[in-house]
């Protein structure tokens, strides 16, 4: 099977966030199970491909091929969708209308006619518009199906009316039965209705998401792909995330040495300048700083968490929650470090080192962090929503993490007090670290399920 697979980041090229890993792994697993996969991408400032060409660059990873469409007004940045503020870049929209109409003269020009053109989230979602209304007699596309994978419903690529003169497609597209969307138009709406398969990173979100309450005003189009949309769930990619082999950590350690973790713990608290104690309950957090993500009811819990707890936070987002948790920070620097930035090392190091790992999303599409946490012998605490329901189950129902279900700061800080309570029963922790380790969500199961989904697609209908 033949895959082209279109992503606007892919570490370790460019990452900003859990799609990022996913446009690394979901190819590699690909390629292992028997599929030539060719992945596509912007060439991004600093990336430093293999062999360059006039419009595009191409590297190798893992025996699949990267091709970097090159722009450099559009890619030469110094980040991927924003500027120095924080703001959008103005030109989103032309710069990814470019990027899904670049990647398809480029497989024209490679010679790749593939079985699947997967397309991942907005930014790549109008090559399904394109192949759909401007190739519709093409002879090296006729046997091509459309396969769009939404990693978070929330962020749609929603764009004034006036941009619809950049896409170089005919007017009619621009109405509400294709990428109209209240007066503007929606690059993920349009490529949720040319795609011949939609499917998002969850089942539970993946039904949540047709629900007027999830759906972000595209429930009633999820509705109607019928059985040509569903959930498949996300995964890791253990020759990255794996204690035991993970050159970025203090101390390697597996489930048979977890003293090793007990000294990343020293370390870490040492390197961040905390209190060094072993015997105090460390808890980290990984994520974008922002509502989803439960920052606001992490916020109103500080002060009751910080009394007992240490706490390593590391993310960017909201200006108003970096200025709080800084000043936080400031006041208890002994048990709270913050890290407002991007840094691969030190996420890895906190994995290592956390006794226990906080995810108390709002909404979570998906999320690797717990799948992550449960490999580094960190206990998840999470919210029981979307993918966290698929992957984390409670203690006390013989799973491996603390749920709650009230989207409450005291919903939060009591699952907090139940894990730190048994986090002095280190016999019985010991042994729920030592299974939650041998827990399984890697790509090769994850990748068996896109397979089928890929055959499923094309033995469908083809949407015209």
């Amino acid at each position: 099977m033949r895959v082209a697979f279109c992503c606007s980041e892919v570490f370790p090229f460019a990452k900003t966030g859990g799609l990022g890993d996913v446009g690394a792994a979901l190819p590699k697993a690909l390629a292992e199970a028997g599929c030539e996969v060719k992945v596509f991408m912007p060439l991004y400032k600093g990336i430093k491909p293999d062999k360059r060409r006039d419009d595009f660059c191409l590297s190798r990873e893992h025996g699949v091929e990267i091709i970097f469409l090159k722009h450099d007004d559009y890619f030469g940045r110094d980040s991927l969708y924003v500027d120095e503020r924080g703001k959008e870049y103005p030109d989103n929209a032309e710069r990814f209308a470019f990027l899904s109409k670049s990647i398809l003269e480029v497989l024209e020009k490679i010679d790749f006619s593939p079985d699947i053109i997967h397309t991942n989230d907005w930014h790549t979602s109008l090559v399904s518009v394109y192949l759909k209304s401007l190739y519709t007699d093409s002879d090296f596309f006729k046997n091509t199906k459309c396969f769009l994978t939404i990693h978070n419903l929330l962020f749609q690529g929603i764009f004034a009316r006036d941009k619809f003169s950049c896409l170089g497609l005919p007017l009619k597209y621009s109405a509400d039965d294709f990428l109209g969307f209240d007066e503007q138009i929606n690059y993920l709406k349009g490529g949720i209705i040319f795609s011949d398969m939609v499917t998002t990173v969850s089942p539970t979100y993946a039904g949540q998401i047709r629900t007027a309450d999830y759906g972000c005003g595209l429930d009633e189009i999820l509705l109607k792909k019928g059985d040509n949309f569903k959930g498949i769930l996300n995964a890791i990619d253990y020759s990255i995330w794996n204690p035991e082999t993970d050159p970025l950590i203090f101390e390697k350690y597996s489930k048979h040495t977890l003293s090793g973790k007990r000294e990343n713990k020293l370390r870490l608290q040492r390197a961040l300048g905390l209190r060094v104690d072993g015997e105090t309950f460390l808890l980290g957090l990984v994520a974008r700083l922002d509502e989803q993500k439960g920052i606001d009811i992490l916020i109103e819990s500080l002060d009751d968490i910080l009394q007992d707890c240490q706490l390593i936070i590391l993310g960017v987002g909201d200006s108003n929650y970096q200025a709080f948790l800084d000043k936080k920070a400031k006041d208890f620097k002994d048990c709270f470090s913050l890290n407002i930035k991007f840094d691969e090392k030190l996420a890895h190091n906190i994995y290592a080192a956390s006794d226990a790992f906080l995810v108390p999303s709002k909404f979570e599409p998906c999320g690797l962090t717990q799948m992550i946490a449960y490999r580094y012998a960190s206990l998840p605490i999470v919210h029981h929503a979307g993918g966290l329901k698929d992957t984390v189950t409670d203690i006390e129902e013989g799973g491996g993490g603390f749920v709650f279900n009230d989207y409450t700061s005291q919903g939060l800080t009591g699952a907090i007090l139940r894990a730190r309570n048994l986090f002095k029963e280190q016999e019985r922790w010991m042994s729920i670290s030592d299974k939650i380790m041998q827990y399984d969500f890697s790509w090769e199961r994850a990748a068996e399920k896109y397979i089928e989904a890929y055959k499923e697609t094309l033995v469908s209908e083809k949407l015209s």
